[in-house]
């Protein structure tokens, strides 16, 4: 996942977390959020990668990017509506 670094307005890192931690977490830090304002999710969880976009999908928050990074971490980047 090497393309150009997207402007955040939070971070979270749900490291340690089994499914659905990452995606209630996510959830529970995008309330703290404006419209329009990104979240980037940070997470060590394979099942990450279907997760976030389903959740994304099922909730009207689109996922603007997400994969797998060099260093095996899994990240997500999602605009809140």
């Amino acid at each position: 996942m090497s393309e150009a670094p997207l402007a955040v307005d939070g971070e979270l890192d749900t490291f340690g977390m089994c499914c659905p931690m990452p995606i209630y977490a996510t959830s529970q830090k995008l309330k703290e959020l404006a419209a329009g304002q990104v979240l980037k999710v940070s997470s060590d969880d394979p099942g990450f990668l279907k997760d976030l976009p389903a959740w994304c999908k099922q909730t009207g928050n689109p996922c603007l990017r997400i994969g797998e990074e060099e260093s095996g971490e899994y990240v997500g980047y999602v605009c809140k509506q």
